[in-house]
């Protein structure tokens, strides 16, 4: 693949570079009748299967050709650039090429072809990469349309566009290869099926997951993942009620005896709930919870204290309004905030004593930066640090501590890991943490254990 890339690389310069300057060099009319179909063969090579033999996905080989015809359009223009420009100018009078003013027909001619030629490659490969690279984000899409125009700002942004597109096509297909690698172990192939139980203000949708790509990477190692459809904005208790009715379904629909539960925020203590109260235990073999504020958020009390009741109905009444729309039947927003204060959670952990028979354990995680997290994750990491600590934007470290076995993620570097980052809410890939091989490996565990 190393030395299809190169050949192509080389080709595909040497095409650029010998069709825009041949009004200026002596090329035969025969040559180029040659050149010109491998030109535009070459626009297009890459996304064929023996172009890249050892990328699995089509998608893939998009990015993978769009960010190979960026490379060259690169080093084309740099090279046109500095070729033409002293000859333009007559600043270098060793080369013998005419300065404008000698052929100005020529020279128009000369320059129209290479913004031609450019601008094939420059759009064939821009246009691929936005389309099928998934990492750019909105960010960088607009950046990079931002500074379009703009000398030398374009070709940075360009450069971090590559190298971007370069980075996923490594680290997806490198997902791939592994799947494919231990598709016949099934890894993910649990005694019981997974249900996954988001957090607040969140609902279970069909076209836009909670989890990112997490429930696929499961599935494809085997798992049977289910998800708990509460509601997004409702008390621990009502919560924990809807839950424990729809762990008892799944059980009775797929004939299993109970569930693997991994839930993630106010959805761990809507969890215990479920099986402190609500008759859920006999149905759950396992909890692990995700970053859930298990003693509460000493921040959500301050706020509460400060903002008066009047405004706090207010708000609730403009959130709920949202809610029904999004499917909540019976929202209440703030029931679902005072019940993440730490006072709360004092009581509900009153109620809610760790369950015999469930194996449990916990997750946490903090951003090491605070321009790391998405908004509005980069302006309350700083709010939350001033009352809980280290946190990963919303609750804070000292609070994700639960159960049988207690796991801390982190990453060296500012990064750090969000509240949002551990359930791939933003689908984005993060050095030194994979989430997706972080919940493949909880699950096999669990699989390990027997359940």
């Amino acid at each position: 693949m190393i030395v299809l890339e190169i050949l192509y690389f080389v080709l595909g310069t040497v095409c650029a570079l010998v069709l825009g300057n041949f009004v200026m060099l002596p090329v035969s009319k025969w040559f180029l009748l040659l050149l010109i179909p491998l030109f535009l063969l070459l626009q297009v090579l890459p996304v064929f299967p023996g172009a890249s033999a050892k990328i699995r996905s089509l998608r893939l080989k998009n990015t993978q050709a769009g960010s190979m015809l960026l490379k060259t359009f690169l080093v084309t223009m740099v090279i046109n650039l500095a070729f033409n420009i002293p000859g333009m100018v007559g600043a270098i009078e060793s080369w013998d090429i005419p300065a404008i003013g000698d052929a100005p027909w020529k020279w128009t001619g000369h320059i129209v072809l290479i913004v031609v030629i450019e601008n094939i490659i420059f759009w064939n490969g821009i246009v691929r990469v936005y389309i099928t690279t998934n990492q750019l984000g909105m960010k960088y899409r607009v950046i990079g349309i931002l500074v379009g125009m703009i000398p030398i700002a374009h070709l940075i942004a360009l450069g971090i566009i590559i190298r971007i597109a370069d980075k996923e096509v490594k680290v997806e297909n490198e997902k791939i290869l592994l799947n494919e690698s231990r598709a016949s172990e099934q890894i993910c192939a649990c005694k019981y099926p997974i249900l996954m139980v988001h957090g607040v203000f969140f609902r279970d949708f069909r076209f836009f997951n909670y989890w990112g790509r997490i429930p696929e990477q499961l599935e494809k190692n085997g798992a049977r993942v289910f998800y708990g459809n509460q509601q997004s904005a409702a008390s621990v208790v009502t919560s924990g009620m809807e839950l424990a009715e729809r762990i008892k379904k799944i059980c009775e629909e797929t004939g299993c005896e109970k569930v693997n539960i991994i839930a993630h925020s106010k959805g761990g203590l809507d969890s215990r709930m479920a099986i402190a109260r609500f008759g859920a235990s006999p149905y759950v073999a396992s909890l692990t919870t995700i970053n859930t504020p298990h003693r509460g958020c000493e921040f959500a009390d301050y706020l509460l204290s400060k903002i008066g009741e009047s405004h706090q109905v207010r708000v609730a009444a403009m959130y709920e309004a949202a809610l029904r729309k999004a499917g909540d039947p019976n929202p209440n927003f703030l029931a679902a905030v005072t019940d993440l204060t730490s006072s709360a959670c004092a009581k509900l952990n009153e109620e809610m004593p760790d369950p015999e028979g469930i194996y449990c354990q916990s997750y946490g995680s903090k951003l090491n930066h605070a321009s790391s997290g998405q908004f509005p994750l980069n302006f309350s990491t700083f709010l939350v640090g001033h009352f809980d600590g280290p946190n990963d934007g919303l609750v804070g470290a000292k609070s994700f501590c639960w159960g049988q076995d207690y796991h801390f993620l982190t990453v060296n570097g500012k990064r750090g890991i969000s509240h949002g980052d551990v359930i791939d809410l933003n689908r984005e890939n993060i050095d030194g943490f994979d989430v997706r091989e972080l919940f493949v490996q909880i699950v096999s565990d669990l699989r390990k254990k027997g359940l």
